[in-house]
């Protein structure tokens, strides 16, 4: 029998956070954390990382965790996730993955199994070289030559540091990331999962809710965060969060805050906007639109009518 998982997913900015713990707090359940940004320390305000306010007490894993100088994988989230989980589990309480990080959501519901692989060093700097001096499209392109299917899932992100590992495993191994994810099928989920989707029937309402998420942000002290993350030693993936990069022209002198303001908003929505088309190819989920039940409260009870109306949890729903 494979062991219940609820998942939340949806966009930036969407609410995800606060009807997860909601959720926990009436199904007795902690949240597994499906972000890529969010596992570095110190990286709080720019990826939105819950408070302890924001926790009510609900106990948080795959957090906070990491120096963003330290590099880590999907194969290496799924490992941990996976842990998290049985140990959510084993205590007696329900696993709630929440996340926007499409990949590693789908890696780890589909019980993707990753194994190590040869790395060539060399070739990774030639290939971080080729990405300095022509961008990332050129190494879409050329990843599209023999495996389009990672080129045009790799294109939702635009992640430099996944797509380099995608040619360089290629070269390195004589398979394609693809076929590897095909392989690494070969065993069942070890979870039965429940997915909620969070999207606006009206894109404008979510563009207002980003645009005033990073003002938050920015009365919180997102300047003063990215300043200090900008003088820090970052990973691939650490350096792509948006909040950061977008304010360096500031500090420079290049531009002014206004600009970099607004270059973070539009980036923010644009990002919200590869999520749900990413999100929308799984038929699996059931979707709340945020315009149409707009509290938490609201979107907290709908959920548990559709969990209960499937049986999920064989009818034994805690509010």
């Amino acid at each position: 029998m494979k062991n219940n998982i609820l998942a939340v997913v949806g966009p930036t900015a969407s609410g995800k956070t606060a009807l997860s713990v909601e959720l926990a707090v009436r199904l007795g359940g902690e949240i597994i954390s499906a972000d890529s940004m969010q596992i570095y320390k110190g990286m709080r305000i720019a990826t939105a990382k819950p408070t302890p306010d924001e926790m009510r007490g609900i106990k948080h894993h795959m957090l906070d965790f990491l120096s963003p100088g330290e590099a880590y994988s999907v194969g290496k989230y799924v490992i941990d996730a996976e842990k998290a989980a049985f140990e959510i589990i084993f205590d007696g309480k329900l696993p709630i993955l929440c996340g926007g990080t499409g990949l590693y959501v789908d890696s780890f519901l589909n019980g993707l199994d990753f194994k190590e692989s040869s790395s060539d060093q060399n070739l990774r700097e030639e290939l971080e070289a080729v990405f300095e001096e022509k961008g990332v499209d050129f190494l879409l392109n050329e990843l599209a030559q023999f495996d389009p299917e990672s080129a045009e899932r790799l294109a939702f992100e635009r992640n430099p540091k996944r797509i380099i590992r995608a040619i360089e495993f290629y070269i390195t191994t004589g398979k394609t990331i693809t076929q590897q994810n095909i392989e690494s099928r070969q065993k069942e989920p070890k979870f039965k999962p429940f997915i909620i989707g969070l999207k606006a029937s009206d894109r404008q309402y979510l563009y207002d809710r980003i645009n005033h998420r990073v003002n938050n942000m920015l009365e919180e002290g997102l300047l003063e965060e990215a300043r200090e993350v900008l003088n820090s030693d970052l990973s691939g993936t650490a350096s792509a969060a948006i909040g950061y990069k977008e304010l360096a022209p500031y500090f420079s002198g290049e531009k002014t805050l206004e600009e970099c303001i607004e270059r973070i908003k539009t980036e923010t929505r644009r990002y919200a906007k590869r999520q749900l088309t990413w999100f929308r190819r799984n038929e699996n989920i059931h979707w709340i639109n945020i315009d149409e039940l707009r509290t938490t409260d609201e979107q907290a009870d709908y959920a548990i009518k559709l969990i209960d109306q499937e049986g999920f949890l064989n009818g034994q729903i805690i509010i």
